[in-house]
């Protein structure tokens, strides 16, 4: 648990020097990277981003949500259990954890069997700081 949060913490810090991401280039990258398993649906049921994927959870409201809690979605045990110890979404929890689901996960609950179910990884960590300010975006009135 202790390295994870150095490496939140560097990635912070790398985060905080790009000005926290690129809405534009998160949209871009989204639509590249992201739509064919997510999308972001408000709860009127109304598509703002992607189209009408299922594979992996909806992505509205991220920002400030326990991982491994939106609705109607069936998680994996290790994010479920991750987010029972009350680990919420934010910038360098997203960016660590598109990066590297599986890795991320066993480092966060110091469980070397843990597995994540996103096998996508995003390389590049400015594109994944970018889809989250765009996430961040996404439906906030």
């Amino acid at each position: 648990m202790k390295s994870i949060t150095v490496a939140a913490a560097l990635v912070a810090c790398a985060s905080a020097a790009s000005a926290e991401g690129d809405v534009a280039a998160g949209e871009e990258q989204f639509n590249r990277q992201c739509v064919a398993c997510h999308v972001v649906r408000n709860d009127n049921g109304e598509v703002l981003a992607g189209r009408t994927a299922r594979t992996g959870p909806n992505l509205y409201g991220i920002e400030g949500r326990v991982l491994g809690s939106a609705d109607g979605f069936r998680y994996g045990d290790a994010i479920v259990d991750l987010g029972a110890t009350g680990a919420t979404w934010d910038e360098s929890t997203f960016v660590a954890y598109v990066q590297n689901p599986t890795g991320y996960l066993r480092e966060a609950l110091d469980d070397r069997r843990a597995r994540g179910k996103m096998a996508y990884q995003v390389r590049d960590p400015q594109q994944a700081a970018d889809i989250y300010a765009f996430l961040a975006t996404v439906g906030v009135e």
